[in-house]
């Protein structure tokens, strides 16, 4: 779930991208925070988007665990993108936890923090 998202956002699919969030999602980006979907989808998502349409992403370790109905996913990343006319590289981190509600898991929480390398 949490790569279709990447590749909904990769994609431009906005609505993609929202329906894998979950109403009351809460995500936190570069000490921001946006406390639903809606919120979301208004704000950062079109900012998300274009970005993620330009950028080569790849996940340099990913590790998951799910206990009952909630599952968690940690991703260390790299990023590569033209800003301002520049080629940057960005390693990111990124946690994301899913909820299952019967049959159907949604994202409920999303925390991205990057830096430049050293």
């Amino acid at each position: 779930m949490v790569q279709a998202f990447h590749g909904a956002l990769a994609s431009g699919n906005q609505a993609g991208a929202t329906e894998l969030l979950a109403p009351e999602v809460t995500i936190y980006e570069s000490g921001y925070v946006e406390r639903s979907r809606a919120e979301y989808a208004g704000h950062h998502l079109p900012e998300d988007i274009a970005f993620a349409k330009t950028a080569t992403s790849k996940v340099l370790q990913q590790t998951e665990r799910r206990d009952g109905n909630l599952a968690v996913v940690w991703a260390e990343t790299e990023t590569k993108a033209m800003i301002k006319g520049k080629v940057v590289r960005i390693l990111g981190t990124e946690t994301t936890l899913l909820q299952r509600t019967g049959d159907s898991w949604a994202i409920v929480h999303v925390h991205w923090s990057s830096r430049k390398p050293q």
